[in-house]
């Protein structure tokens, strides 16, 4: 019998096994992707499924909305039911509820979070106590500032009846969706019932595999080719963003999508650059074009920019906190729900909140007319004037500023009814210059003019609800193009 040297063996085995091993997991990591979270599709069916003790989570109010969301505008309803034996019953406040007025939160599983890869949208059936508009209802939000909430879509003004009714809201692009927490999250006020309480439930919440939902449509910039003037070292936001399907029944849906979905490419990286957030940064002077895909599909919509010289601020307000009520500023706090765009006329073409010199300003492009808005009312009758900054982009500076009172009871009624009232104060051509900052102090007695809308002049202070820009200059192209800063009562 020959010698066997044992230790060359043994190198020869550990070789072959080492090679084995490795070929292997080359072969694994080549060719599957395998998760290691759960892929459970149910939300809530008579309870909520499999999301621990503590689950919901109510929006927060801030300092301007002290009231904020009721808290417990959640319950589970043993008594109303799709299928089964609960549902979720959702009491959404008056707007006087001193425990909050309005319904809103978020569902959230513990742990890492779901695989929802296999799935392309969540379903629900709901129904309401009257016919109603629940303004948001959607997923992908989880309070988690460290993964940024980065897949929030959501279902805008869906219309409730008494009866029971399936609704789907599409998802995106699943392959995402690896590890997500936030099951649900939604918003929901008495707006659009002058003020009063309703009550609606949803039931049977899932993520499915339906099969029907085809042909995407994503688009930023609400679709449109959108031009921004821009300065170097300032930012700019990508926004409009949505998808639209086909549901398989003649009928499309949009949703309202995270940056996040999104594949942004700028044309001149060495002009403007974009990340996943959809934050374009300017970097030199010239011009570059953002666009953008989705899943492989290609966005309609598109941002041009072009970038000049050093963006210079406007002067930092020196009032105290407690002496002003802000409405926009990054000197004070902005009024909770603020929106830069409530409303606005057929020939204002473009209205977004860009990052200048690390301040943000709202710029209005082609004025006919703006609203701007926010969550409730401010009491201004103790404060004697309106402070705003104001930067003409635009050869011609023809504008009005209006206040928009709603009355004792809080709510927008139109002008002249229910004690709403509303006043104008024309801006002299001569007061505004182009690319330079001038601020604007108005007494608020000065709002005397008469306004587009019926107002009649020298409006209450008690209710302010909007501050609203016309363009004097009639054509569309003509309309006052301008930036502002600062917005605050003292």
């Amino acid at each position: 019998m020959k010698n066997i040297n044992f230790n060359f063996l043994k190198k020869v085995i550990l070789t072959v096994t080492i090679f084995i091993a490795f070929s292997c997991e080359r072969e694994l990591s080549a060719d599957a992707t395998l998760s290691k979270y759960p892929n459970t599709a149910e939300v809530f069916t008579d309870f909520p499924v499999g999301m621990g003790t503590s689950f919901y989570f109510p929006y927060a109010g801030g300092p301007d909305n002290p009231v904020g969301s009721k808290l417990n505008a959640w319950t589970v309803d043993q008594t109303e039911s799709y299928k089964g034996t609960a549902s979720m019953r959702f009491d959404v406040p008056t707007d006087t509820d001193p425990t909050g007025n309005y319904a809103g939160g978020i569902f959230r599983v513990d742990g890492p979070g779901r695989d929802l890869t296999g799935y392309d949208a969540l379903t629900f059936w709901a129904k309401a106590s009257q016919g109603v508009t629940i303004s948001e209802i959607g997923f992908g939000e989880d309070f988690n500032t460290f993964s940024g909430n980065k897949y929030i879509t959501t279902m805008k003004n869906i219309s409730l009846g008494t009866n029971w009714t399936k609704y789907i809201i599409p998802i995106p692009d699943a392959s995402k969706l690896l590890q997500e927490r936030g099951m649900l999250r939604y918003a929901a006020n008495s707006a659009g019932t002058n003020g009063r309480g309703y009550i609606f439930w949803i039931d049977e919440l899932k993520f499915e595999k339906l099969g029907t939902i085809a042909r995407p449509q994503p688009k930023i910039m609400n679709g449109l080719a959108a031009v921004q003037q821009g300065s170097i070292d300032s930012k700019i936001n990508v926004i409009g963003l949505s998808q639209t399907f086909n549901m398989g029944t003649g009928f499309n849906q949009t949703v309202s999508t995270a940056p996040y979905y999104f594949n942004f490419v700028s044309s001149d990286p060495s002009v403007a650059t974009v990340n996943e957030k959809g934050v374009v940064s300017l970097l030199k002077i010239g011009i570059a074009t953002i666009t953008a895909s989705l899943n492989n599909v290609v966005a309609t919509g598109s941002l041009k920019v072009t970038v000049g010289a050093a963006f210079v601020n406007a002067t930092n307000p020196t009032l105290p906190q407690a002496n002003v009520i802000s409405v926009f500023s990054d000197a004070y706090p902005t009024l909770a729900g603020f929106n830069p765009g409530f409303f606005a006329g057929a020939n204002t073409t473009n209205i977004t909140i860009p990052v200048y010199a690390n301040n943000n300003h709202l710029s209005y492009n082609t004025v006919d007319f703006v609203g701007l808005g926010w969550t409730g009312t401010i009491n201004a009758s103790s404060k004697t004037m309106i402070h705003l900054d104001v930067q003409l982009k635009s050869v011609v500076s023809n504008l009005r500023v209006e206040l928009k009172d709603f009355g004792p009871d809080n709510l927008d009624n139109g002008f002249g009814a229910n004690g709403d009232t509303a006043g104008g104060f024309i801006i002299a051509p001569n007061q505004l210059i182009k690319d330079s900052w001038v601020s604007l102090n108005i007494p608020l007695n000065a709002f005397t003019s008469p306004t587009g809308g019926g107002g009649s002049g020298n409006p209450n202070k008690n209710n302010i609800g909007f501050i609203i820009f016309v363009s004097n200059n009639g054509a569309p192209a003509n309309g006052t193009s301008f930036l502002v800063d600062n917005i605050y009562f003292y």
